[in-house]
């Protein structure tokens, strides 16, 4: 039991991860016009872009800092996640 506990929470933690580093790249793909109408860029973009719509609002001047706070939200989901792993392992031992 326990060790399903432990891969359930890795994958999860995994998954933010992967999460976290398909926002780098969607911010770097800002840098380069037309990034955003590559295949990939779309695909990234339909991924990305309904998270970061939460974040949308956090601008200063013309610079956006939603990609910043998304991923210090995805961070702190991460540190939560594995706390919870944690006590779950500890209560199952």
């Amino acid at each position: 039991m326990g060790i399903g506990i432990y891969y359930f929470f890795q994958i999860l933690i995994w998954l933010v991860n992967v999460y976290i580093w398909a926002i780098v790249i969607y911010a770097l793909l800002s840098w380069f016009p037309g990034a955003y109408q590559s295949r990939f860029g779309q695909l990234l973009v339909q991924i990305v872009q309904p998270f970061l719509n939460y974040f949308e609002f956090i601008h200063v001047g013309v610079l956006g800092f939603g990609p910043i706070v998304a991923i210090i939200v995805l961070t702190i989901v991460q540190y939560g996640l594995t706390y919870l792993q944690t006590i779950f392992l500890q209560l199952v031992q």
